[in-house]
């Protein structure tokens, strides 16, 4: 029995407080709960029509469930005598804890008090509105909200949110959601969301979970939460706040200004096979359909409507998305052709004008003809008239045709409305039993097919490994950036591959060193950051005198000179770029390299460990890959040399986790096939306090293959 089960499934409520108490006892009664609720409170005999009684002792028995609403001190009190009773657990709606720690000194103590109270007791908060279970009518909620009690034998989703407000405004949506239970976790003192979500997924009424996250609070837990959603089959759908990032730090790499810790969360996410959404609309959608259809098998998506404008804004609707309308084969559009007349152009997203409408015969044909053709989900676009001026009878003609259609070829199918307030509420639950899923609003309804058929994908994939957290939490109190000479000689110890060098410390020795190396080399002033920005590099140097000429030039703006041999044969330039992430630990981010790193912002963000096919898909969702595999008859890279330096070089990172800070390899230059990937140049931040360490022993290289003819698919966007 999970540790949650009698807080979230009670039998026995015990209530604290005075007026947010009293409205957790009504809305209790109103939802129809069948066990016993005891209200406590010092002086007053009932409480909403129920025997109250003095104190915790005084219960009839150890509570189930409590509902503590009483102030932060008085708080602690009744969560220690709820403990030493046997108490199942108790909701904590009192604020003035660690969330005022900025204004209030007593806010730490007092939740490290709290923490102490509670024991092995379950805590859920404090400064938390707590928890409405509609599947039994238990609600440890001191407000109104706008759900209904599920039917007997009734599913429905599961949502737990970091937001009062939004959990409240959730149950108050007219688009047909059923809702099991919603929780709110308050500041997590104790019990971390992760672990509420666990409790609530392990319910067999609850088909899938949403999670409104502001932080995470666990990686393990969230680990833990997505192995065993995906045992159950439930998928979990997450709107993760923070896109903006206001709160990023000035770094001095590349790799700091792309990925930044909303990256990492989305990768964090997308690792656990955990779809994202951008928005509370799509966020309800996505869950509603999950709850009928599940994860999609795939992306493949068909549309129907009965007019062209409609049919060009649903096709509009896919670009740039993973989810498409494919084109219908020659055999398939004779088919559907077959069912419709001469003037009617035949494609995916389908405009079947008018000329069949209301002819129930007429539009099952043409609508079982279109579903088919084996789409992972087909969309039937249908806004209802606003019933206080129109009829809609002949739309459930449509509807008929539509469910016969789906039945016949035991396909997935959605009603959608253009626009969200033409769909009433009332016909949403009859839709869902008929098997089509009312979604409202075009773009929100793709966003939920994504969200869906990205579970799906995710779910076929291997289970992800635990993520290496060994480098997580604050970064150093200061830094410490060795110079380009430093740190490609620690990436040359680690066996990864760098094109030879030397330090100079003035022209004379330049010349020297680039006579040793050989013509043609580049020269760089050490010491500099970005060298680009500050003309602190010289590229493609072919004799001494230009050597010379470029060594005095450059000499003035660093620290000293270093001379390496050009990598010829180029094909493209990558960024491979770590930053320590106080949650996730080193993160890795792939992208398109070069001098307009920031200005393309193509890059994709993984999390560590990475196999060489998590690797091979970032690189091939990539807009520069094309290029890797010999865009327009230019030469194909060395896509395999270019995994295995990457592979190279996140072992280098995970080996030196605990000192490490940033590392920015800008650029990795792929050659051509069978003449490697290089790092031409490294950036490398270390903590102070870590410089003094010696190096480590090489990195474990990742076996060199061949490139395959057939890589993994780019992970698909959530």
């Amino acid at each position: 029995m999970h540790k949650l089960e009698r807080l979230l499934r009670p039998r026995t409520i015990a209530v604290f407080g005075g007026a947010q108490a009293a409205a957790v006892v009504a809305q209790s009664i109103k939802m129809g709960f069948a066990g016993e609720i005891w209200p406590v409170h010092p002086t007053k005999e009932e409480v909403a029509g129920r025997k109250a009684y003095r104190s915790v002792a005084d219960l009839p028995a150890a509570p189930d469930a409590a509902f503590v609403g009483v102030n932060r001190h008085l708080t602690i009190e009744v969560v220690k005598a709820l403990a030493e009773r046997g108490a199942g657990g108790a909701v904590c709606f009192a604020a003035g804890f660690l969330e005022t720690e900025a204004y209030d000194e007593d806010g730490e103590r007092l939740q490290a008090e709290l923490v102490a109270a509670a024991g092995q007791m379950p805590i859920i908060g404090p400064n938390c509105y707590g928890l409405i279970n509609y599947a039994d009518g238990a609600l440890l909620w001191p407000d109104q909200h706008g759900g209904i009690r599920l039917a007997e034998g009734g599913r429905g989703v599961a949502i737990i949110t970091q937001s009062s407000n939004i959990a409240i405004n959730m149950t108050m949506q007219k688009r047909g959601l059923p809702i099991a239970f919603l929780m709110t976790a308050g500041n997590q003192a104790q019990t971390g969301l992760s672990e509420m979500a666990l409790g609530l997924i392990e319910d067999d009424r609850v088909t899938s979970l949403g999670l409104h996250i502001e932080a995470f609070d666990s990686v393990a837990g969230f680990e833990r939460l997505a192995a065993r959603a995906r045992e159950l089959k439930k998928p979990i759908i997450a709107m993760k706040v923070g896109r903006s990032e206001q709160a990023r730090q000035a770094t001095v790499s590349h790799t700091a200004s792309l990925a930044g810790s909303d990256a990492a969360s989305g990768a964090f996410l997308k690792r656990l096979g955990i779809a994202r959404v951008d928005s509370i609309p799509a966020f309800i959608e996505a869950l509603k359909l999950l709850h009928v259809t599940g994860p999609l098998p795939g992306y493949r998506l068909s549309s129907m409507s009965c007019s062209g404008g409609e049919a060009s804004v649903m096709a509009d609707s896919a670009e740039g998305r993973w989810v498409n309308f494919p084109a219908l084969t020659d055999t398939h559009r004779a088919h559907v052709k077959s069912t419709l007349g001469p003037l009617v152009a035949v494609a995916n997203p389908l405009d079947y004008h008018t000329f069949i409408w209301n002819n129930e015969p007429a539009m099952t044909a043409t609508f079982t003809a279109m579903v088919s053709g084996g789409f992972d989900l087909n969309m039937l676009v249908l806004d209802f008239p606003r019933p206080d001026r129109c009829s809609d009878t002949d739309w459930w003609t449509t509807l008929r045709a539509f469910e016969s259609a789906l039945t016949s070829n035991k396909a997935q199918g959605a009603i959608v409305s253009s626009l969200p307030e033409n769909l009433p509420e009332e016909y949403t639950a009859g839709l869902m039993a008929r098997g089509m899923v009312p979604l409202f609003g075009i773009s929100e309804a793709m966003d939920a097919a994504q969200a869906a058929a990205f579970i799906g994908w995710a779910w076929r994939e291997p289970q992800a490994q635990p993520i290496d957290t060994s480098a997580s939490g604050a970064p150093a109190s200061d830094h410490v950036t060795p110079d380009e000479a430093k740190a490609k000689a620690r990436l040359i110890e680690a066996g990864l591959p760098v094109p030879r060098g030397e330090r100079a410390g003035n022209a004379v020795e330049a010349v020297i060193s680039s006579m040793a190396l050989g013509f043609p080399v580049a020269l760089k002033a050490l010491g500099v950051t970005h060298k680009s920005e500050l003309g602190a590099v010289r590229l493609n140097l072919r004799d001494a005198e230009s050597v010379s000429t470029a060594a005095h030039d450059l000499y003035a703006l660093g620290t000293g000179l270093y001379v390496e041999r050009m990598v010829r044969d180029g094909v493209a330039e990558l960024l491979v770029g770590f930053t320590r992430d106080p949650m996730f630990g080193a993160v890795m981010t792939l992208g398109t390299g070069g001098v307009l790193v920031e200005l393309l912002r193509d890059s994709v963000t993984l999390m560590l460990p990475a196999t060489r096919d998590d690797i091979e898909a970032a690189l091939r969702g990539l807009k520069l890959f094309p290029l890797l595999e010999g865009y327009r008859g230019r030469p194909k890279a060395d896509v395999a040399a270019a995994i295995d330096a990457i592979s190279g070089i996140a072992a280098f990172v995970q080996e030196n986790a605990g000192e490490i800070e940033e590392l920015d390899i800008n650029p990795l230059i792929v050659c051509a096939q069978g003449k490697g990937a290089w790092i031409a140049d490294a950036l490398l931040v270390l903590g102070r306090e870590k410089e003094c360490l010696t190096s480590s022993p090489p990195a474990a290289r990742a076996p060199s293959s061949k490139s395959r003819s057939t890589g993994p698919r780019p992970m698909p966007s959530t």
